[in-house]
């Protein structure tokens, strides 16, 4: 497999080639084996250093260093993974390209992003010479995010990271962290005839609803974020009964949670917790259990970091304009974060057809993007002293 050097384009249509299904995801799916062997040897053949890193078992991270390790250290960061290809409208891993679009699974989401990321590095290569500019694919971002977990644990670290990310070439510091929460309600099982002594577990969980519905309406509108908005609350699935005759003694419902920065894993907790009082004191017999099933942490970088005044100058170098936006969905910047990175989302690709029926990404903005990394990474990495970076 060749691609020419520094050609983001040429190495997004081989990695869209490759089936990366995650695993954990769907069954029977192959994994990031493939994906992470085919791009590990042409970063080798492009001058890299390379390291397969397992995260999992058969579930490698690449882990690609260029430069000179010095004063200074950048981190490209980007996952390989990708989610089923059911219901798709065109062929999920031919790479098609019409009219400026190159068409497949993960083409947005988000190896379009990882290739102009790659690319970058290698053509800023030449002009590191103060630094070294650390290139991480990371596996399984779409489930549980075990490879930038043990890509941290392993000590991989830089000064800053770009998170390729889809964003429409638009700057990205800070995105909400979601909790997940489980809300178990329960009743009596009876006889649909014996209304005296069956308790109705479903109904309870219509009181918690409404509860929810009221913090979602009232009270998280009073709080927000400069660039994210407010927080949100919503039910998720919900299950219960047994049969049209029979008081159901059970039900539940899963809820999502999107947090603010500063908004606490606990602070969500004792809102359930609230609402599940407040409906106690109006209906005695009301009982529910709450449990906390996953939680992610939000992810908050300054507009005035070093990293984000860089990338502004590299857009405006390369005459594009600076938008600086919060970012809808979690990534992997929220543990490079929480690792002591200043991690920021940045990269071609719109996150609107991420998981969608149809998924393309235009071949134009990967190169945009390229060459915007590439100005970044040897301005950071090279012997400049910008005002950025005092």
């Amino acid at each position: 497999m060749r691609v020419e050097h520094g050609d983001g384009v040429g190495l997004a249509r081989e990695l869209i080639r490759v089936d990366s299904r995650n695993p954990s995801l769907v069954a029977n799916a192959p994994g990031e084996g493939a994906v992470a062997r085919a791009l590990s040897e042409i970063l080798e053949s492009w001058g890299f250093h390379v390291e397969l890193q397992e995260a999992a078992t058969g579930r490698p991270n690449v882990v690609a260093r260029v430069g000179k390790p010095g004063a200074h250290s950048l981190m490209f960061n980007g996952h390989v993974d990708v989610v089923d290809v059911v219901g798709m409208t065109h062929t999920p891993w031919d790479a098609e390209e019409r009219n400026g679009r190159m068409y497949g699974r993960g083409s947005s989401d988000m190896k379009g992003g990882v290739a102009a990321m790659c690319a970058a590095a290698a053509r800023a290569a030449n002009e590191a010479t103060d630094g070294e500019i650390v290139v991480a694919a990371v596996v399984d971002e779409e489930y549980a995010s075990a490879g930038t977990r043990d890509l941290l644990a392993r000590g991989v670290r830089a000064e800053a990271a770009i998170v390729a990310e889809p964003t429409g070439l638009a700057i990205m510091p800070a995105h909400k962290g979601f909790v997940w929460i489980t809300v178990t309600t329960h009743g009596r099982a009876a006889h649909g005839s014996r209304w005296d002594i069956g308790v109705d577990a479903i109904r309870n969980m219509g009181h918690v609803l409404v509860e929810l519905e009221r913090l979602d309406a009232d009270e998280l509108p009073r709080r927000s974020h400069p660039l994210l908005g407010r927080p949100s609350i919503h039910a998720s699935l919900i299950e219960g009964g047994s049969g049209m005759s029979t008081y159901p003694d059970r039900c539940t419902v899963k809820i999502e949670r999107r947090t603010l920065p500063g908004e606490l894993t606990e602070t969500v907790r004792e809102e359930i917790d609230a609402i599940c009082a407040h409906v106690r004191a109006r209906h005695p017999d009301f009982r529910a259990d709450v449990v906390i099933d996953l939680a992610q942490q939000p992810s908050d970088v300054s507009p005035e970091a070093p990293v984000v005044k860089a990338l502004s100058a590299a857009l405006l170098s390369e005459s594009l304009p600076v938008r600086v936006e919060g970012m809808s969905a979690w990534t992997d910047a929220a543990l490079l974060n929480d690792g002591g990175i200043p991690a920021i989302c940045f990269g071609p690709g719109d996150m609107g057809l991420a998981h969608a029926a149809e998924e393309f990404i235009s071949t134009d903005e990967i190169e945009r993007a390229t060459r915007v990394m590439a100005r970044l990474a040897s301005q950071w990495c090279g012997g400049q002293r910008e005002a950025w970076r005092s």
